[in-house]
């Protein structure tokens, strides 16, 4: 049965996670709040059922990522830098190079940081959001373990690799962009497989060309190679495949070619003898000082007035409303700030395994 906690209960809960396996408080700090931020704007595919599987479970059971962050500016040039995050925790690497690329900006007028040689960061929209909140439009994007097949093609190549941005707006929430370059990405199939689900018709595809739709045996053969996603637009050109396929590929240069860092099968996190091996994942930040083109007050009515017009134009049969990037997740966390994080059966045996081997003193409402 699903129940749903507190998100201050929750956040505590990973912060105490965090720093029993490692993580220094303020770095844990940064991690907690990057997943509860993903549980409130109701992306609960990158939010506590991450924790144990993508973070915990990496650092203690199969240690190939580092709980410590050597964070190393490889190179910094005015308005661009370069950083090594050296296996360490993705969140804590991405929030200062997006801070970088902010400070950045607000010296030149824009500001790019790429990194290499890093691990998951969460959703990509919690950087962006962070150059909104300072009157700046925002760009991240980070690749990952192969996932994606190229249109014509069956094996698992790019990444889901998202390309977000972030555009300050004068509406109570800005437009943020936040999703993979696939038709459907990893995290979902794995919310799908711990709730039971199959994944629908088309997303993905086997070696034979044909649709799969077992979650758990996806999961399964993404890893061995047997199965792959369909980007954006789905597996035909005719569908528009070829376009998802070529943004998942723009994500993949951005985030390997400036830092010369790892990509494609290189991401695959096993080495030639076939162990575990970290992901050696890379990231790019962009940050664009609004006041450097008009006042940033201005910017954000007219983009207000675009996603305006957007939702007032004419609904298709039996729409009930349109809507523009950001609503959806600000809705959920007004729907979610009083009824908290939604927890099924699968991540509360999770939240039970971690607390217990770590003995960290906490009874859950589920218990």
């Amino acid at each position: 049965m699903t129940t749903h906690i507190p998100f201050d209960f929750m956040e505590q809960f990973m912060i105490d996670v965090f720093k029993g396996i490692g993580v220094p408080e303020d770095d844990a700090k940064t991690c907690a709040d990057v997943l509860v931020t993903s549980d409130k704007r109701g992306i609960d595919s990158h939010g506590i059922g991450r924790l144990k599987p993508i973070y915990y479970d990496r650092i203690v059971h199969q240690k190939i990522q580092r709980p410590t962050t050597e964070f190393e500016i490889v190179r910094d040039h005015l308005a661009t830098a370069v950083v090594d995050g050296h296996h360490g925790m993705g969140m804590v690497v991405a929030k200062r190079c997006m801070q970088m690329a902010i400070d950045k900006a607000k010296k030149y007028g824009m500001g790019m940081v790429v990194a290499r040689n890093s691990t998951h960061y969460g959703i990509a929209g919690y950087y962006p959001l962070m150059a909104c909140q300072q009157d700046m439009i925002g760009l991240s994007g980070t690749n990952a373990r192969p996932s994606i097949a190229p249109t014509f093609g069956v094996e698992n190549m790019l990444g889901t690799n998202p390309l977000c941005f972030g555009l300050p707006s004068d509406e109570p929430y800005d437009f943020v962009n936040d999703y993979a370059t696939s038709v459907i990405q990893r995290g979902k199939i794995e919310q799908y497989a711990r709730e039971g689900k199959d994944c629908p018709e088309g997303v993905v595809i086997g070696r034979d060309g044909k649709s799969l739709t077992d979650s758990k045996q996806i999961l399964a053969e993404l890893v061995s190679g047997n199965a792959a996603l369909a980007p954006i637009g789905g597996i035909a050109e005719e569908t528009g495949g070829h376009k998802g396929y070529g943004f998942a590929t723009v994500t993949e240069i951005l985030s390997a070619s400036l830092q010369q860092g790892a990509f494609l099968k290189q991401l695959i996190g096993f080495d030639e003898a076939g162990n575990r091996a970290p992901y050696k994942l890379g990231h790019f930040f962009m940050a664009i000082d609004i006041a450097a083109f008009c006042d940033p007050a201005d910017f954000r009515k007219t983009t207000g007035d675009i996603l305006r017009a957007l939702r007032a134009s004419e609904k298709a049969p039996g729409a009930e409303r349109i809507y523009t990037c950001g609503e959806k997740e600000y809705l959920a966390g007004i729907e979610r700030k009083d009824t908290g994080v939604p927890v099924n059966e699968a991540l509360q045996k999770d939240m039970v395994a971690m607390r217990d081997e770590l003995g960290l003193d906490y009874r859950f409402v589920f218990e």
